[in-house]
């Protein structure tokens, strides 16, 4: 089976006589790096019969025509066969391991007069949580023709994108295809990485009648990564303001921060650290504050409207490389807090250094500020929340919950999706008791059933006592009788 460690082109074509360069990738783990690389053909009975290893050389018709080249530190191996014959078409394994079954990825390779030698695989490095940006090659610019991004399995390409406007239901709100100006090429953004991402890909476009030209790439993710998982999610009110924080590498110069507002696979920037506010966003949207020396600066967005709802981008240039991040707002319709609405209050994270722990043992770093009234994160249903003040806790809020005054925070975590985290932090606008009201009319209702039982006890020991008198008088009459 294919290793999800390993990845390689799955066809190859060269010409009678020619020569062709294969290269597989692997994950750069202490096992793959010392471990026997090889390339072997399988024969009519199935067997994969060794060309050529790291441990061993090329014998009989492959002598002199085939070498292997190993970069552990790029986790890259190269076979290079010179001298192409026509016996030479088959199918081949590159792979990892003491045996030929080991890891191993499969090819196809076609020997033809006039083949058409491809491009060789392009690899791309992204870090888990981070983002990565791919060059697809120049091609046709006529404009009937689509640009693609697939992945690759063991029978066909999986369309993730297209440049008309069709995405992958797994890439909502993360993947992005933008032309360079005139030349053909394209560039593909992609955040909030996962490892399932880590694959075989093509790219390029494709014209009406099914010609394309496309360009095969590698990309790799690496699991141990440093960069935290940030919340995905934002949730406020009609007519109410929030603010996040957007973030970046502060060791690197950037030609441009911005923000923009994902939509069928673009993104249209809504504003940028330079001045620029697209005009139906001017005064509700801007850039409140920057921290430079750890990376980051902090957008406000006030007087929310429903038609805000939908995916946004963080984004931060470097020429054709682009660190970006997403987020969705969700925009409810409630009622609006007293609270000045152009007065945000800002949240506060846990540490990465001291991650604390949710369902799952899954924990978002938090990022942004909340109005009142505003949550961030996926609330359970039927929440009513009181007033929440100072630190952080961790927990898990069961439906139908109220809660009244809390002295710290609380960081809710939905039980249907363990990897959102709902973070609480509204100050109390006033120091007047918030349990009275609702203490004061139990408090009566109490004091009016003691009375009610009093009377009844009173009433009760009158008429007992009126009939022992009666009683009383009517044994003393028989005496004096």
């Amino acid at each position: 089976p294919v290793s999800s460690s390993l990845h390689g082109s799955r066809f190859l074509a060269g010409g009678l006589g020619g020569s062709i360069t294969h290269q597989c990738f692997y994950t750069t783990t202490p096992a793959n790096k010392y471990e026997r690389k090889y390339w072997c053909k399988i024969a009519a009975n199935g067997v994969c019969y060794t060309i050529i290893s790291s441990s061993s050389s090329p014998s009989g018709q492959y002598r002199g025509r085939v070498a292997l080249g190993d970069v552990p530190q790029n986790g890259t191996f190269t076979v290079t066969m010179t001298g192409l014959r026509s016996s030479d078409s088959g199918t081949y394994r590159c792979g990892i391991g003491s045996t030929n079954q080991g890891l191993y990825v499969s090819l196809n390779l076609t020997v033809l007069p006039d083949a058409t030698v491809p491009r060789p695989p392009q690899l791309v490095r992204g870090q888990l949580h981070g983002s990565v940006t791919v060059l697809c090659p120049s091609g046709d610019t006529q404009g009937d023709r689509r640009r693609f991004w697939c992945k690759v399995g063991r029978s066909s390409c999986t369309l993730l994108a297209s440049s008309d406007g069709f995405v992958n239901r797994r890439y909502q709100g993360r993947i992005v295809l933008t032309p360079q100006d005139g030349s053909g090429a394209f560039r593909v953004l992609i955040n909030g990485l996962k490892k399932e991402d880590s694959g075989l890909y093509l790219c390029g476009t494709q014209g009406l009648r099914g010609q394309d030209s496309s360009q095969e790439v590698v990309l790799q993710v690496a699991t141990a990564s440093a960069l935290p998982r940030r919340p995905k999610f934002l949730s406020g009110t009609v007519g109410g303001s929030l603010s996040f924080q957007c973030h970046h590498d502060p060791r690197e110069t950037y030609e441009k921060k911005y923000l923009c507002r994902w939509e069928g696979g673009s993104c249209q920037e809504l504003l940028d650290q330079q001045g620029f506010v697209l005009e139906p966003y001017r005064g509700r949207l801007w850039v409140s504050s920057s921290d430079p020396e750890h990376g980051s600066y902090t957008v406000l967005l006030r007087q929310l409207r429903e038609e805000d709802e939908g995916w946004y981008w963080c984004g931060a240039r470097s020429g054709h490389s682009e660190l970006t991040a997403s987020l969705k707002l969700l925009v409810h319709k409630g009622t609006c807090s007293s609270r000045d609405p152009g007065t945000p209050v800002r949240g506060t994270a846990p540490s990465p250094a001291a991650p604390s722990t949710a369902r799952h043992g899954r924990v978002a770093e938090v990022m942004g500020t909340v109005t009142r009234g505003t949550t961030m994160g996926t609330a359970p249903r039927d929440i009513t929340m009181g007033t929440v003040t100072r630190g952080i806790t961790m927990g898990t809020v069961p439906k139908a919950t109220t809660m009244g005054t809390v002295t710290h925070s609380t960081v809710m975590a939905s039980a249907s999706k363990p990897d959102l985290i709902l973070v609480v932090h509204v100050p109390s606008s006033s120091g007047e008791p918030r349990l009275l009201p609702v203490l004061l009319p139990a408090l009566l209702l109490l004091i009016g059933i003691t009375i009610t039982l009093l009377t009844l006890a009173k009433i009760k020991l009158q008429k007992q006592t009126g009939k022992l008198a009666e009683n009383l008088f009517g044994f003393a009459r028989a005496l004096l009788v």
